[in-house]
């Protein structure tokens, strides 16, 4: 078994996990981040894309089937259930899915969101195409992506008109006390 610490959606949590366990699997399986989806477990889909900042990085989408939880140690991950605000107030790129219709099975959606959170980040004002770059990674089997592109254009929209911060991201604040997810197997370090 190896130790993580690690921020998920603005909480702390310390687990034993096995070296090889996938972080898509951590999220899911120990801590109920169901939001992340497993695809095609290949790391070509992009439905398990979230959000990684390193403790010394910044925040950016990766494909959490590709990469081991225990390379996630002391970094911090936002999934697509963190990106709405406390009051369940969701994200403007979440509210532009929704209102644009972006969306058929829903499937991808999750990743989809959190690459154009990861994409808005880079470039608040992007063109079509560079929206259609930006999301190549994320593979959508029913819309044709035109309502995709629709709902990043229009969150784009709303956070430069409405003078919004850039998207939520994992940041390097005091995280909160420590959780444990499966206390049978988890030790809890003091904050």
């Amino acid at each position: 078994m190896a130790r993580v610490n690690l921020v998920v959606d603005g909480t702390r949590y310390v687990d034993e996990v096995p070296p090889r366990l996938l972080l898509v699997q951590y999220l899911r399986e120990h801590l109920g981040k169901v939001g992340t989806v497993i695809g095609c477990d290949t790391g070509n889909c992009g439905a398990c894309t979230v959000l990684y900042a390193a403790p010394d990085g910044r925040a950016q989408a990766v494909k959490s089937c590709s990469m081991l939880a225990v390379q996630a140690d002391g970094g911090e991950v936002t999934t697509v259930e963190g990106l709405a605000a406390a009051d369940g107030t969701l994200h403007p790129v979440q509210q532009a899915f929704h209102e644009n219709h972006a969306l058929q099975c829903g499937f991808c959606t999750p990743g989809m969101i959190v690459a154009a959170v990861d994409l808005l980040r880079e470039k608040p004002h992007p063109t079509e195409a560079e929206i259609r770059e930006g999301l190549s990674g994320n593979l959508c089997r029913c819309t044709g992506y035109e309502n995709i592109v629709r709902a990043v254009q229009a969150a784009a929209a709303a956070m430069n008109g409405s003078g919004a911060a850039a998207p939520s991201a994992p940041s390097q604040a005091a995280p909160a006390e420590p959780a444990s997810s499966t206390p049978a197997t988890t030790t809890e370090v003091a904050a």
